[in-house]
């Protein structure tokens, strides 16, 4: 009887170390994870901990390592299906540009200039001319669209590309701002102005606002830009805003209607059908990789990265668990019909069979995001069973049947986007305040905890605008297409005012 107590005792003790052990393997992989008060560490945190980039031995670019490519690949292919099913073909231009080009549209190379990097010699010889490294194409194709349009019947031109692009930033960082990143850029020639804007607002709405709201569960806020904020050259700039999770702003796309600008500077003309000949209009729209840096600042909690189900690039792992050599062979079957079963289901899904505790594995995928995981013992397999725990909420773990598993697995990441997306939205109307008056101004703006978007009258006028900039470091982030109707009184200077205008600190 002593030895059996003895014996159990031994067994409680072994168990409690090895629980002991567990947990400490567990919390090691994020005990270094920065708490997220510490937003910008706890950011940098998240990008190299969960492998999505490293530092790159340039100075201001990045490695975008598989975890992270293979999120932007589920990003590009959903945001190309839209531009695709638009109407829009894809193409591709020259990295490298004329460097007199830039100087044939003044506001646009004024805008510019600080960020090119110009090639002046290669082939060890001194260029002639030196070439820019594409920080946006609209010179170099309005030049190559100057020469394919020539009548109303070529029109309109509706092409995208998808590449990098260089801008030769002082501060980066990795995603939200760095000196190569990769984007798509669409540009388009029509041949009226009413053609160009609805062009515009086309891709603001139906491409960039539905992929925000439907891949990435972001509420953005589409608006118009600011005279001072437009994209230089352009005629009208508008944008999609987010809000991230301390508070500060996003330009997370953005669509400009470039009038007859770039036409004019690149003579893109063509005989109308009255046989007068005219300018086109163009247009151009952009989002990068910038949207992922948004999807962490979004999402992201205290344990790591927190993945929209639909372009996750893991949806579910399986981690199997098993103690005895001898339950693996079960464990493993199981594991393998659960695979199956949501490889077949569409379900982007993987195993982790690597030689580590449990809960390193529970802590490591958490840290990474992924939507589901699938947690099979030896019980599990022998019952037909599998627990299932989602990213959002893991204290509602529930126990599934295996032949089951896979309906209720696409069911979860449904209930998971969808609980991002409204967790995201409450947050956002948490921080956005209307106010009249300029000291509450300043006071949200200077407080971190209430720090957010905020909405007030403004009498349109830069200068005004420009004051508010240098007094609070905010900025008009856009003017919201939906707004209150009427007039008010500027919220900085007291004039009377008719622009509804959102303003925040901004990344």
């Amino acid at each position: 009887m002593a030895n059996q107590k003895k014996a159990a005792g031994e067994t409680k003790e072994a168990k409690a170390t090895k629980a002991a052990a567990e947990a400490s393997d567990a919390s090691k992989f994020v005990e270094d994870l920065a708490e997220k008060d510490d937003f910008s560490q706890w950011y940098l945190d998240l990008v190299y901990k969960a492998e999505l980039a490293d530092e790159s031995p340039v100075r201001g670019c990045m490695v975008i390592r598989p975890y992270g490519y293979a999120l932007w690949e589920n990003m590009q292919r959903a945001m190309d299906a839209r531009i695709k099913a638009t109407g829009h073909e894809n193409a591709y231009f020259p990295l490298f540009i004329p460097g007199g080009f830039l100087e044939r549209e003044a506001e646009h190379v004024e805008g510019f200039a600080p960020e090119v990097a110009v090639v002046t010699r290669a082939g060890g010889e001194e260029l002639t001319e030196p070439l820019v490294v594409r920080p946006t194409s609209e010179t170099v194709i309005g030049h190559l669209y100057a020469k394919w349009v020539q009548s109303y019947r070529d029109l309109p031109l509706l092409y995208n590309q998808w590449c990098n692009v260089v801008r030769w930033e002082k501060r980066t960082r990795p995603f939200l701002r760095t000196s190569e990143f990769l984007w798509q850029e669409g540009h388009t020639v029509h041949r009226t102005e009413e053609e160009a804007e609805a062009e515009t607002l086309l891709i603001l709405n139906d491409v960039y606002q539905d992929f925000f709201l439907k891949e990435l569960a972001i509420p953005g806020i589409p608006g118009l830009k600011s005279e001072s904020q437009k994209f230089p050259g352009a005629l009208r700039t508008y944008t999609i805003e987010s809000l991230m999770g301390d508070g500060k702003a996003l330009q997370s796309a953005t669509s400009h209607n470039l009038g007859q600008n770039f036409a004019r500077s690149f003579d893109i003309q063509f005989q109308d059908a009255d046989g007068v000949v005219k300018h086109a209009w163009t247009t151009s729209w952009g989002a990068s990789t910038r949207m992922i840096g948004g999807l962490i600042m979004v999402h992201g909690d205290s344990s790591g990265l927190r993945m929209p189900p639909r372009v996750a690039p893991v949806q579910a792992v399986i981690v199997p668990i098993w103690r005895k050599e001898e339950e693996r062979a079960a464990v493993a079957e199981a594991v393998g019909k659960v695979e199956a079963a949501l490889r077949a289901a569409g379900i982007r899904v993987k195993s982790d069979w690597r030689e580590e505790r449990p809960g390193f594995k529970y802590n490591d995928w958490e840290l990474r995001g992924v939507p589901v995981r699938l947690e099979i013992g030896p019980r599990d397999a022998q019952n037909g069973q599998v627990v299932l725990v989602p990213r959002t909420d893991r204290a509602a773990k529930e126990t599934v049947s295996q032949d089951g598993v896979a309906r209720r697995v696409q069911e979860v990441l449904e209930t998971i986007h969808t609980t991002l997306f409204e967790q995201a939205l409450a947050f956002r109307k948490s921080r956005t305040y209307q106010v009249s008056s300029y000291d509450e101004f300043r006071e949200i703006l200077a407080d971190r905890a209430r720090m957010g978007f905020i909405e007030a009258w403004w009498c349109g006028d830069g200068a005004c605008e420009a004051e508010i900039k240098a007094e609070t470091q905010a900025t008009i982030r856009c003017l919201p297409l939906e707004h209150p109707e009427g007039a008010g009184t500027c919220v900085h200077c007291g004039r009377a005012a008719g622009v509804w205008a959102i303003f925040a600190k901004a990344y």
